[in-house]
């Protein structure tokens, strides 16, 4: 899932319009930094809203998140802590709107969660429809960015629902971890052997990092009584924003990440 194939092509761009690659290429990096994103803005998101009530909250991370947005639609080109920052805080607020919908309006996660799927789904429709493509490698015209943060922050709240899902059915958050775990192992395999292709691959897994991130960082925070290792939401927000601050540096400074700008910057699905 670390390259996309060229098998249509989507509406040509003017050059004008055209931009340098504005996300990072997928690399054992880019999996590691995004479990590490949605552990860290599931706690993140409990945290805050312990600490200062829920509306002060999400009035917080809703600024957070407007605010991370415009400096990455601001900059031309791909930026390591730009990006992070916007999906960090994409995770923490993704987070909230999943929480409200369930906590503050009383909607069960066998509701929210198809419903999330259905968003997903309706945004990745207009998206092709739109520009004939739903690669990452495509992200160079401000159109397709919108339509790229859209999805990501459909797949982050479809995520959140989906884990807390699993984890009040039965399996826990531990065993909400090893199931996705074991889930996100199976695009891979199926573009592997040529069952899926790259850019349906990479969405999926996309889409799965989330609840397997949120489930192992709620394993770790929550108290013994509901199957956790009660390190605390503090402690384990920091220490993943610690962890993540290392890698995005590490990337800034190798740049190891980059996109290269000479490839074809219209491949479809």
């Amino acid at each position: 899932m670390s390259t996309e194939h060229v098998t249509r092509q989507s509406p040509p761009v003017t050059s004008a319009a055209v931009l340098a690659s504005k996300v990072p290429e997928v690399t054992l990096y880019f999996w590691v930094i995004k479990v590490l994103t949605t552990g860290m803005g599931e706690t993140a998101s409990d945290f805050l809203a312990h600490a200062l009530g829920p509306i002060p909250a999400v009035g917080l991370g809703g600024l957070a998140f407007a605010a991370s947005l415009v400096l990455q639609f601001a900059v031309r080109r791909y930026v390591a802590w730009i990006y992070w920052t916007a999906v960090v805080m994409v995770s923490v607020f993704g987070t909230m709107a999943a929480d409200i919908l369930h906590v503050g309006l009383g909607v069960p996660y066998l509701i929210s969660t198809p419903l999330f799927l259905v968003v997903l789904g309706a945004v990745f429709a207009v998206w092709y429809a739109s520009e004939r493509t739903l690669s990452i490698h495509s992200i160079r015209t401000r159109r397709r960015e919108v339509f790229y943060w859209a999805t990501v922050l459909a797949t982050f709240a479809l995520g959140t629902a989906a884990g807390d899902l699993s984890a009040t059915i039965g399996l826990g958050y531990l065993g909400s971890a090893v199931l996705y775990a074991v889930a996100i192992a199976v695009p891979a395999i199926a573009h592997k052997w040529g069952a899926l292709n790259a850019v349906a691959a990479f969405w999926t897994a996309y889409v799965i990092t989330r609840p397997l991130g949120a489930s192992v960082a709620d394993w770790m925070a929550l108290s013994h009584a509901r199957g956790g290792l009660a390190l605390g939401l503090g402690p384990v927000t920091a220490s993943w924003t610690v962890a993540i601050v290392g890698f995005v540096a590490f990337l800034a400074l190798s740049r190891r990440d980059v996109q290269n700008d000479s490839l074809d910057t219209t491949p479809g699905l």
